[in-house]
């Protein structure tokens, strides 16, 4: 009589199956979706290669605002400036614009006396947030090509031509320049993560790209064709995400140009990048529900598939369940050796994996907890770093429920301090 085998990963309750089913959208989100992206994009380039689009002569390239939106930047005007004009396009061909609703400092003043002449100034006594303003502000360019950027971020000699040239192609309605983080040996754990960080979102941005589109912009550097800018409802949190999907959503590509770059600092320590990371995850979650019609595959194919994979799913399910397998680890551990129904054999093999896995849970915590300790006291260590600043991250995302409560109805928000 053959005997009867019993597989290890036989699924003996639901506690299983939810483990198994939260472990896999955890590995999928943040390291599995990269993978697969990586060989789609092998395979689809098997079969066509990339086209190149040629930047125009310059008699034929076409005017740029370079739209900057600002509220109380004076120690940043001079700097912004003298990067602005030292960039690598005709100078007649690049209108700089500074909006500066709000504005309480000196910002106007200096930007009306030292930059009289190369730069306009659109300025309204009333805060309203960056949305409101960049609304505002957008009424008054007549060029066909807006580049926004932030006062703080200084760009690269080349952006301007590069995101001109991603142009060129007639499928691309908005251009997502890269965003880079300036770390200095000194600097503490929240630049040095915010720079880790960063380096992922944009090899993850560039495959993107490659495979179909990029899926969002960052708003220190990225490009749309004025024709194609919408108005946003004033308390959008996540302007330049919103703005550059909603672009996406009819039609046309975001080009991912990593020869368009700006620089910034990273955070000046971890509570003003605690922040940074509430407002992005709170904005997160209000664009998931404001984009919503963006979640059917069926209308929306491929950059559906990407935007649920790189965008929604860190924003929503995923924490909840990252957060979840530790409970749930320790259940079936308990579970897995007492259990005396089930064949013995079985359930030791079993219990050892969940065992296995239980200890390289505990033991990711531990090593996060250590992270914190050595950042409170502005000591870097990688090993413990990353994953202190991986659930650093995912802890905010719960932050940004509250903070989505607190902020509903306004646009405006406390900028976090640079290092």
């Amino acid at each position: 009589m053959t005997p009867t085998t019993y597989p290890i990963f036989q699924p003996y309750s639901i506690l299983e199956l939810l483990f198994w089913a939260a472990l896999f959208v955890v590995f999928y989100t943040y390291i599995g979706y990269g993978l697969l992206l990586y060989l789609l994009v092998k395979l689809k380039e098997a079969f066509r290669k990339p086209t190149t689009w040629e930047l125009p002569p310059s008699e034929a390239l076409p005017h740029v605002t370079l739209f900057i939106t600002a509220y109380n930047e004076e120690e940043e005007v001079d700097r912004k400036m003298e990067n602005a004009l030292a960039l690598d396009y005709p100078r007649e061909k690049l209108h700089i614009v500074w909006v500066t609703d709000g504005t309480t400092d000196g910002t106007n003043q200096r930007l009306n006396t030292r930059w009289a002449g190369d730069a306009t100034v659109l300025y309204q006594p009333e805060r309203r947030g960056k949305t409101a303003a960049m609304t505002r502000g957008m009424k008054q360019i007549e060029t066909p090509i807006v580049i926004f950027t932030d006062a703080n971020t200084m760009l690269n000699r080349e952006a301007v031509s590069e995101m001109v040239r991603a142009f060129e192609n007639p499928k691309v309605g908005c251009v997502a320049g890269e965003k880079r983080i300036a770390v200095q040996t000194h600097d503490g754990a929240a630049a040095g993560g915010e720079g880790l960080y960063w380096r992922y979102e944009s090899t993850l941005k560039a495959l993107d790209a490659r495979l179909y589109s990029a899926v969002g912009a960052a708003g220190e550097l990225f490009a749309v064709r004025c024709e194609l800018f919408e108005e946003m409802e004033h308390d959008t949190l996540l302007d330049d995400f919103v703005l550059s999907l909603r672009i996406a959503m009819k039609g046309h590509l975001i080009a991912y140009c990593s020869g368009a770059y700006a620089v910034e600092s990273g955070s000046a320590d971890m509570r003003e990048e605690e922040k940074r990371k509430v407002r992005i995850a709170a904005g997160g979650l209000q664009s998931v529900w404001r984009l919503r019609e963006l979640l059917n595959p069926l209308r929306y194919g491929v950059l559906s598939f990407q935007y649920v994979s790189h965008r929604v799913l860190r924003w929503s399910v995923t924490p909840v369940l990252l957060f979840a397998l530790l409970p749930l680890n320790v259940a079936l551990v308990v579970m897995g050796w007492a259990n005396a129904d089930a064949p013995a054999a079985v359930f030791r093999e079993a219990g050892t994996l969940y065992t296995i896995l239980l200890a390289a849970q505990v033991m990711f915590y531990l090593m996060g907890a250590r992270g914190y300790y050595l950042s409170s006291r502005l000591l870097k260590n990688t090993y413990f770093f990353i994953p202190y600043y991986f659930l650093f991250m995912n802890i905010n995302v719960f932050k940004g429920i509250g903070y989505l409560r607190r902020k509903k109805g306004t646009g405006t928000w406390e900028r976090a301090k640079r290092a």
